[in-house]
């Protein structure tokens, strides 16, 4: 990297830091102004009402992001992408001013979806041997392709329930995606994962903030985990580069996309098993995520329930990337199942005794 490129993404870095740092006490300003507030409820984390529509500072930043990054778009996909981002951000917006139902929310996401999947490059065609597939028809890569991108925004959108989760599982999430694209010299790519680190940085400054706080609401979870799928597509074509450019095995680049993704599909899976055997909707509220166990259970606060949750993905990311470049994929496998078992178990047991510890407060008042 030269020196006239570094200066190029520190200056998108600083760029989008300082946009995103003026913005968003502007809009926390109109929404104080207008009341147009989070109430705090039953489920919620905070006492008093918070503006919720700091998302529309990550919008804002991207839009104007997108003119000094344009000449790095060798393969048109700004015009791609566009469609689908101010979708989700209409979508978002309203949903922060106006409940929407999850019908309504998942049918704006497929259409999203539909715009990013039109173009070649936005579809999982071949998977190299993973799990023993290979190239699949147009129609399987097209469905496979849209259920991931939904799948990821969902499940981003489900981990903001705490101040600072969202944004630093994204800090973590856009840091691995622009060191694999960098290493492979995906330099548009690459500066959309610097701008979002600039803009999450100063939204962080934010939303930690006891005097400040702010959320980015659906506006902006949706918006990231939309941005997030669009690198996860494209990280799965890194499958499909010559073998010697690769430190790691092509057909274990799934397991690492697994590990950089682990936080919120490993969340999102293990609440809707819950409201499921609880005979409930998936999408039904309740404090069930892994962030809310640590905060009832271990008595963690918010900064450092969702630093320890951050750490721990981004060692599973490292411990995966070092696995991967060694180890075949039946390797990788039995890891990852046993990885999800020991999780699994640990927050089951987090989950019963708190249900414990609330029979014993509810018998000792009757007593």
């Amino acid at each position: 990297m030269t020196y006239q490129e570094l200066f190029y993404y520190l200056g998108l870095f600083a760029g989008s830091f300082t946009l995103t740092f003026l913005l968003v006490p502007k809009i926390s300003l109109v929404m104080n102004a207008k009341k147009i507030l989070d109430d705090p409820n039953d489920r919620s984390s905070h006492k008093k009402a918070v503006p919720n529509l700091g998302g529309i500072a990550f919008y804002i930043v991207l839009m104007l992001s997108f003119f000094f990054v344009d000449k790095q778009d060798q393969y048109n996909t700004i015009i791609t992408i566009l469609p689908g981002i101010t979708i989700l951000f209409i979508l978002g917006l309203k949903d922060d001013l106006v409940a929407l139902s999850p019908r309504t929310k998942l049918g704006g996401q497929f259409l999203a979806s539909l715009f990013l999947v039109s173009q070649a490059q936005f579809k999982i065609y071949n998977f190299h041997g993973f799990l023993g597939i290979h190239e699949v028809p147009e129609i399987v890569a097209i469905l496979v392709s849209v259920f991931l991108v939904l799948a990821i925004i969902n499940a981003f959108n489900l981990i903001d329930g705490i101040d600072g989760l969202a944004s630093i599982v994204a800090l973590i999430i856009f840091g691995s995606f622009a060191a694999a694209f960098f290493y492979v010299g995906n330099a548009f790519l690459g500066s959309i994962c610097f701008v979002m680190w600039g803009s999450l940085i100063a939204f962080l400054r934010y939303n930690l903030s006891s005097e400040k706080k702010i959320f980015m609401g659906d506006t902006g979870s949706m918006l990231l985990g939309f941005v997030i799928a669009i690198m996860s597509i494209r990280f799965v074509d890194l499958m499909n580069y010559d073998t010697s450019s690769l430190i790691l095995r092509k057909y274990n680049v799934p397991y690492i996309l697994l590990a950089v993704l682990i936080v919120p599909f490993f969340d999102t899976l293990r609440v809707f098993v819950i409201r499921l055997m609880n005979k409930r909707g998936p999408f039904s509220p309740d404090r069930n995520h892994i962030h809310h166990l640590l905060i009832d259970f271990r008595a963690m606060s918010h900064v450092r329930a969702s630093i320890w949750i951050g750490l721990c993905n981004l060692v599973i990311i490292i411990l995966f990337t070092y696995f991967a470049t060694f180890f075949n994929q039946w390797f990788m496998f039995l890891g990852t199942s046993v990885l999800c078992v020991c999780a699994v178990v640990y927050f089951f047991l987090i989950n019963k005794n708190r249900e414990a510890m609330r029979v014993k407060v509810k018998m000792r008042k009757k007593s």
